[in-house]
């Protein structure tokens, strides 16, 4: 590559990714937020206000993933149809509009109602955005986009942590609302206001970008051009096969097990930071809560794009992925078995940091051999599948509370899941054979 065609890519990635990469982030943070506030909700005046058990609780959290999952593969063939700044404004606006029905839940059966129209509502949002960086970022450089992206979840769960502590302290009594429902209303708004913004400022594809000189659209272009049509050439997949092989069901359980670890911290993690009174004497405010809540989220954000910048300049892609879920699955389990409350988060934030670390690496598995439609398909369904983890994670980790009265035995599910998963991204290596015509 002449010194000329190298300058002109670094400037068109740095300026595709200052353009595209904060309003993304700001989205995903949105969205994550919305996802998991039920997990601040619950110990915080809404389990007893709506009378739940651990198993309704992790029922109502976790419903969420089936709607999700009906809708996935659909709506990313949807966006890649019909373009990323419609598709995506549209399922911002419908979230929202769930998200802010969430504040007037007068029930349990209404909740877990909500919760599943909430997954209907934002399926294909993530897959879809997975889909739309293969749009703009060679694969060099992608793993350190969907990094970027993806830091967006440990921030939300560090910061959100603190502004759902806030809403929720702050906010009793507002409108006549809890202050659980006082914080479902005012992170619900923002989802609407950002899909106007998404409509006027996101572009489809680099083609279509008037912020790009010709110049910088036709590189652009060309480079991923040139890389879709390497990909078919030696991995011909059909959307068809995207949606039945074997390897795509392996993937969507690796990333199951991935994710497993993610919610089960993030539904969890302040019940059982709210345990620490009962276990080690130590009280905390609700605001204290939140911010021991960040602490493994931080951790994770710090690590997890040098992670994928690493695995973007060594071409490594299967032990990135492998080796933090080792280690993440590792701690887990052992965290309820420490003496003290620092001892425990220390634990707690090594398997966050293997979480945070495995996750923008994972998707450079399937963009390594899916492209066009089949990526569209696949990448919806590895997503779609492995997020069932966000139903089972939640659901099984409450039911083993109830039936065993401790989370220990829960927290060992989340470590062998993740070690499952580990071991399996290994066997299944960082991509298949060549495909014969």
């Amino acid at each position: 590559m002449s010194t000329k065609t190298s300058a002109l890519g670094n400037r068109v990635m740095a300026k595709a990714a200052a353009r595209i990469m904060p309003l993304l982030m700001l989205l995903y943070f949105v969205n994550y937020l919305d996802r998991v506030n039920i997990g601040f909700a619950g110990p915080n005046g809404m389990n007893k206000e709506l009378g739940l058990t651990a198993t309704a609780f992790g029922l109502a959290s976790g419903i969420f993933f089936i709607g999700y999952l009906i809708l996935e593969v659909p709506s990313n063939l949807a966006l890649h149809r019909f373009g990323a700044r419609r598709w995506i404004a549209r399922i911002m606006i419908t979230w929202g509009a769930v998200a802010v029905a969430m504040a007037f839940v007068p029930n349990t059966a209404t909740l877990v109602v909500l919760r599943f129209l909430l997954g209907v509502a934002e399926a294909g949002f993530f897959p879809g955005i997975i889909l739309y960086l293969t749009y703009w970022f060679p694969a060099a450089q992608r793993a350190k986009a969907v990094a970027l992206f993806m830091c967006a979840v440990p921030v939300s769960s560090a910061i959100g942590s603190t502004v759902s502590s806030l809403l929720i302290t702050g906010g009793h009594g507002v409108f006549g609302l809890s202050g659980w429902r006082f914080m479902f209303l005012v992170e619900g708004v923002p989802a609407i206001l950002l899909a106007v913004v998404t409509w006027f400022f996101l572009s489809d594809r680099p083609e279509t970008a008037k912020w790009l000189s010709a110049e910088e659209r036709d590189w652009l272009t060309s480079e991923l051009d040139a890389e879709r049509r390497a990909t078919e050439a030696e991995h011909h997949w059909p959307l068809r096969k995207a949606l039945t092989h074997p390897r795509i069901l392996g993937l969507a359980f690796v990333y199951f097990a991935v994710v497993y670890g993610l919610y089960a911290l993030g539904f969890f993690l302040p019940t059982i930071i709210a345990g620490f009174g009962e276990e080690f004497g130590t009280k905390l405010t609700v605001l204290q809560a939140g911010l021991v809540n960040a602490i493994p989220y931080v951790a994770g954000a710090l690590v997890m794009i040098p992670w994928a910048r690493h695995g973007d300049r060594t071409g490594e892609r299967t032990w990135h992925v492998a080796l933090p879920m080792l280690v993440g699955g590792a701690a887990i389990p052992v965290a309820l078995y420490l003496g003290n409350p620092y001892a425990t988060m220390t634990a707690v934030t090594i398997c966050a940091v293997g979480v945070c670390a495995a996750l923008p690496t994972f998707w450079a598995l399937p963009s390594n051999f899916l492209s066009g439609t089949a990526a569209a398909a696949g990448i919806a369904l590895i997503n779609a599948l492995g997020n069932l983890s966000g139903f089972v994670a939640p659901y099984v980790t409450g039911w083993l509370r109830d039936l065993t009265g401790t989370q220990r035995t829960g927290l060992w599910v989340v470590g062998a899941c993740m070690v499952a998963g580990a071991v399996l991204a290994v066997a299944l290596g960082a991509k298949p054979r060549a495909s014969r015509r």
